[in-house]
């Protein structure tokens, strides 16, 4: 496996995008999905990384940064074909070194809380983030849940 920064370009990167979108407007409600579209994954405060196995697209995860100190990661997704082997991990664990890399002393993130996103909480709690409340613009308390992890 390898990750690579993308420009959100790539047609299998598109498709993954708006899969990722569809799916959160399908399990999420209408006010609660904050998840980026391809527009909001070219903002210079983004970072986005792909991680492929040869040209197999694996999963993608961004980094958004707020300031100099703290960053939230956004759109991780692993691709359907490709659950179960550790691609979330591999792309969470790359984010995090690449948060340390740039000095930040917090990544926060925010996800859904119903069974869904279960996963997304064991792997995000695995790795060490612990809940935390609404951060940055956040509001929504009632469907979103919010982890974070001091770096």
């Amino acid at each position: 496996m390898r990750i690579e920064l993308d420009d959100v370009s790539r047609p299998e990167v598109v498709a993954l995008v708006e899969y990722h979108l569809r799916s959160m407007h399908e399990i999420s409600p209408p006010d609660s999905v904050f998840a980026l579209d391809l527009s909001g994954l070219k903002h210079p405060d983004v970072t986005f990384w792909t991680l492929w196995d040869g040209k197999e697209l694996l999963g993608m995860g961004g980094l958004k940064q707020f300031d100099a100190e703290h960053g939230e990661i956004k759109s991780m997704r692993t691709a359907p074909t490709a659950l179960r082997r550790g691609v979330a991990r591999a792309m969470l664990d790359h984010i995090v070194r690449e948060g340390r890399a740039r000095g930040y002393r917090r990544l926060s993130l925010e996800t859904g809380s119903n069974a869904p996103f279960a996963p997304a909480w064991a792997l995000y709690e695995r790795a060490g983030f612990v809940p935390c409340p609404p951060f940055g613009s956040y509001t929504d308390i009632n469907f979103s849940r919010y982890f974070t992890i001091e770096l």
